[in-house]
């Protein structure tokens, strides 16, 4: 019985004390009425009691965290495989989930980044190259021959002071020459700065000319320079007369831009997740979004005055100018700026809008202002609703009132991309980590396709883009080539959800398992459906038993075993009708889906259709996730 699954005896739900007997190592699609007992048969008896099993083996200890699993209500079952279940309820609703997480595709990236990434300068974007001493010594020995140059130590650039010590230790090294704010020095001279000023001073550790028997004494004299100016040298060629000026060469073994003073570090996988406090955003702290006071909430018609009722939130709906706490300021900061409580809010000019919403600043205001009936005399600066609805939201007065005033909107400080500003600032291909999450499915596989390295790159990185270029292959054979690695996994249909989970299974190569999924075509276009059935026989060939509640007559077509069940639903269902090859279904005279499957029965197009009752549903800029300001007219009354 090594190759099949035996139940017996089975009484969960409304099944019906049923035995039964699966091929493994199949394909197999459980089919029948809605609450015919699919679900309750494939997930509540044979993945819940292949999961208790798993539970059972392991440790006491381990069990006290997992807690007791009940029993389904069977007698026996042979031939159970450690189960996987995959069905539509898994997404993860949370804010830090996305599509490449959930795939563990962003997990290579971030490898990827951090072993052959191109670090950039944050400010100007120059370029920042990690450097060893050979790769110097090649590239000054690169220079053309004959070349005249001074190996030059930057010891200190743009920084004021009169540098006195530098210079001291400069003549302790040994060292006769110093190059201050471009102009030559002798150490043995006086050298005078003013102390105000910033001055950059370069010490000259040896002067050259390219030669092919450098290369000993080059290498030694760059290793000073790294080592007197922390990794930095400058390589200055020195023109012969009558010659133009050569432009010098920088090097750095450090990722910095000396220019910004920025300094990288050693680049890491873990300086690329948004989850780590060493490569989030810190505004943000990696969400990419943040909880603001929604203008247009506060105000939702702006067709009403302040005096009658335009701002939607308690203490500002009825402001008056002579009576109240709010009314007599609102009213002193409108006369000073150009507009009245009787204005409708409408014809605010901008600038009247943004003193509405966040204040005059340090301007004050005398007003006469009442509470509880007592009239108090004030002269007060006008912060703006947005800050005063801030203040209260705070102070948590009136619990989750202000809520409803609220909205999640993309951080300032990283335009919601969730990561520090020198992460983005590390490139492959031209692309930063974010915009290649950016792209879609299908772009992404392109872009790595066509990435053109170095033979160094392209040896570390081999077999990350391995695991990126499957991974990717993976979500396009599951239909899902539109999806963006940066796409939040709580907003996906369960359907994708559930294809996500499937192609991340595919990608781990386990065998010998039992996979159980919730009819996976939900939401599939039926021009992809063909992607999926493959998907699932690729899953089933790597040697497992594949267990799919499935309505689609494409899969069961596909399917390797059908299992009907039924004849009704409910209290009518919880028996097997008919199991075997599609085609022993389409002979079963008591099997209704083999009635549908053979075309002996089918549900007729209609000769009418419904003329429907002239009204309509009228949705207007749409934006909710991937909606692109969508205007839609739902006529009403048809199907």
């Amino acid at each position: 019985m090594a190759d099949k699954l035996v139940l017996k005896g089975v009484r969960v739900h409304n099944l019906k004390n049923i035995d039964i007997t699966i091929p493994r190592d199949k394909l197999v699609v459980f089919t029948g009425l809605s609450g015919s007992g699919k679900s309750s048969l494939a997930f509540d008896t044979i993945y819940a009691e292949g999961h208790r099993r798993f539970v059972e083996s392991l440790s006491s200890y381990a069990r006290m965290f997992l807690g007791q699993l009940d029993k389904p209500d069977i007698d026996t079952v042979e031939g159970l495989s450690p189960a996987i279940s995959i069905d539509q309820k898994t997404t993860s609703k949370n804010p830090r989930s996305t599509v490449g997480t959930v795939t563990e595709i962003y997990d290579y990236l971030r490898l990827l980044y951090a072993r052959i990434g191109i670090p950039h300068c944050p400010v100007c974007g120059k370029e920042i190259r990690q450097q060893t001493k050979d790769q110097i010594v090649d590239r000054i020995l690169a220079m053309p021959e004959g070349t005249r140059f001074m190996v030059l130590a930057p010891v200190v650039r743009a920084q004021k002071g009169r540098h006195e010590k530098v210079f001291a230790d400069a003549r302790k090294g040994g060292y006769s020459r110093v190059r201050v704010d471009g102009n030559m020095y002798e150490l043995s001279e006086e050298i005078t700065l003013d102390k105000n000023k910033k001055h950059t001073v370069e010490v000259v550790v040896d002067r050259l000319v390219n030669r092919g028997d450098i290369r000993a004494r080059l290498g030694d004299s760059v290793e000073t320079a790294l080592s007197l100016a922390d990794g930095n040298l400058l390589i200055s060629p020195v023109a012969r007369e009558g010659e133009d000026a050569v432009e010098e060469l920088a090097f750095s073994q450090n990722y910095a831009c000396e220019e910004h003073n920025i300094s990288f570090g050693e680049l890491e996988p873990r300086m690329f997740s948004f989850n780590n406090p060493q490569g989030a955003c810190p505004h943000c702290a990696g969400l990419g979004e943040m909880r603001r006071v929604a203008t247009w909430k506060l105000i939702p018609d702006d067709t009403l005055s302040l005096s009658k009722g335009a701002i939607a939130v308690n203490g500002f709906k009825s402001l008056t100018a002579d009576d109240g706490w709010n009314g007599p300021l609102f009213a002193a900061v409108g006369a000073r700026h150009g507009f009245t409580m009787d204005m409708p809010v409408c014809e605010f000019t901008k600038e009247q809008m943004d003193i509405l919403f966040y204040g005059t600043g340090d301007e004050r205001y005398h007003v006469l202002r009442y509470f509880g009936g007592e009239a108090h005399e004030q002269v007060v600066p006008f912060e703006g609703l947005v800050p005063i609805i801030e203040k209260r939201m705070k102070m948590n007065v009136i619990g989750e009132y202000y809520d409803d005033f609220v909205e999640d909107a993309p951080c300032p400080a990283c335009g919601g991309k969730r990561l520090a500003p020198n992460i983005l600032a590390v490139t492959v291909g031209g692309k930063n980590i974010h915009e290649f999450c950016e792209l879609s499915v299908k772009e992404a596989l392109d872009f790595v396709n066509g990435l053109t390295l170095t033979d160094t790159e392209a040896l570390i990185a081999k077999e990350i883009l391995k695991e990126v270029r499957a991974r990717l292959g993976f979500l396009i054979s599951v239909g899902l080539d539109y999806l963006t690695l940066a796409r939040k996994a709580g907003t996906l249909s369960g359907g994708e959800a559930q294809r996500i989970r499937l192609a991340t299974q595919i990608g781990s190569a386990l065998t010998g398992v039992l996979y159980i999924l919730d009819e996976p075509s939900i939401g599939l276009h039926q021009r992809d459906n063909i992607k999926l059935i493959h998907t699932l026989q690729r899953l089933r060939d790597l040697g497992n038993s594949v267990i799919v509640v499935e309505h689609d007559e494409e899969t069961m077509e596909a399917a390797d075993h059908i299992v009907d069940v039924g004849p009704g639903a409910g209290i009518h269902g919880g028996e097997i009708v008919a199991q075997g090859t599609p085609a022993d279904i389409m002979k079963c005279k008591q099997s209704l889906t083999g009635a549908y499957l053979s075309g002996r029965e089918r549900i007729p197009v209609p000769r009418t259709r419904r003329s429907g009752n002239g009204n309509f549903l009228r949705v207007r800029g749409a934006r909710q996730n991937n909606l692109k300001s969508l205007n839609v007219d739902i006529p009403l009354g048809f199907i």
